[in-house]
């Protein structure tokens, strides 16, 4: 299994070091970031992509569960929540936590926190690998030609900020990247990750100005620039910005037609 990517988040450098001293022992966790209040943890959340959170119930102005409200609970990685108080516990368990430590949090209950995430992730990529098998069939479905109504409502992405909501229209997307079963959106020169699988995302933008030429990408057809040939003989297309992305042979001929007008 490969390493858990934990973010830990405590309005206290002290718990945030103790934290981080516990976890050196488990090989297994790497710990890749640490924010001290709300802000920095949705920007960390957003940008890191972690698998785990050690969240802090009470933060000054922004609490651990208006953070969860604010960042999406269907998005949140596997949270432990961590607080000196246990009077939040059954809320903990109503938003999903997968665990919950009181504070001066004891080895044997941190350990038992820890296999419990451990569990969390393996079913969490059980379900990638079964996801990833999906948008290979998704792949192969869309390798022939059919006809796609897309809802022009249903067409966009809402995203949870740290200084607000995006909402991100199909007309704005220059191309998505696969990014395992997340996606990396790239729009306007900034880039942004959503926790939903590329084949999610074609079934609601293909058909709404988006194409997917490869089974790791898509792109907005308006920003097709050119077709080209990659230095080992394989197909390539050239977006306005000058980003290069790969195209399946198969794919070429079909976006040739798009960009002709030749095909819906």
């Amino acid at each position: 299994m490969p390493d858990i990517r934990a973010l830990i988040v405590d309005d206290e450098p002290l718990a945030r070091k103790s934290l981080r001293n516990r976890l050196a022992p488990h090989a297994d966790v790497r710990v890749v970031g640490e924010c001290g209040n709300a802000r920095e943890a949705l920007e960390a959340l957003e940008t890191l992509v972690p698998d785990l959170v050690f969240l802090d119930v009470q933060m000054p102005e922004v609490g651990g569960f208006e953070l969860i409200e604010r960042f999406g609970p269907q998005r949140m990685p596997a949270v432990v929540f961590v607080t000196a108080f246990d009077d939040f516990a059954l809320r903990a368990f109503d938003v999903r936590a997968v665990d919950y430590l009181l504070k001066p949090i004891s080895p044997k209950r941190f350990d038992e926190a820890l296999d419990r995430v451990r569990a969390v992730v393996r079913r969490s990529e059980a379900a990638a690998v079964s996801q990833r098998l999906a948008d290979l069939l998704s792949t192969e479905r869309e390798e022939r030609p059919t006809e796609r109504a897309v809802g022009s409502s249903k067409a966009r992405i809402v995203l949870h900020r740290p200084d607000g909501v995006v909402v991100l229209h199909a007309e704005d997307i220059d191309w998505i990247r696969a990014a395992d079963y997340c996606a990396a959106v790239h729009a306007g020169g900034k880039r942004y990750v959503v926790r939903e699988s590329l084949a999610s995302l074609a079934a609601r933008f293909e058909g709404a100005g988006l194409f997917r030429v490869h089974r790791s990408a898509m792109v907005n057809v308006s920003r097709v620039q050119s077709l080209a040939t990659a230095a080992d003989g394989e197909p390539l297309l050239v977006l306005r910005d000058g980003t290069k992305i790969p195209i399946s042979r198969r794919r070429r001929q079909q976006l040739v037609e798009r960009l002709r007008g030749d095909a819906p």
